[in-house]
C-alpha cells in the first residue's frame, strides 16, 4: 500500500483517466473529489455489493 500526505486542494494522479483531490479536511474527516470516467464504478467499501459464496465445482463422472 502507498500512503501519501496531501493538503488541501493537492491531487493525485491515478493512471490515466482517475485524479483524487483532497477537498477539504476537518479534524480526522477527509473530503474528496474524484474526477473519473462514467464507465469506472466508484463505491465506498462498506457499500460494496456483497456476493454469494462461490459454491464448489461439481466433479463430472
Amino acid at each position: 500500500m502507498l500512503v501519501l500526505s496531501r493538503r488541501e486542494s493537492e491531487r493525485i494522479q491515478l493512471g490515466e483517466s482517475i485524479v483524487l483531490t483532497v477537498v477539504k479536511v476537518t479534524g480526522d474527516r477527509v473530503r474528496l473529489g474524484i474526477e473519473a470516467p462514467a464507465d469506472i464504478v466508484i463505491l465506498r467499501k462498506e457499500l460494496e455489493p456483497r456476493t454469494a459464496p462461490a459454491r464448489p465445482a461439481r466433479a463430472s463422472a
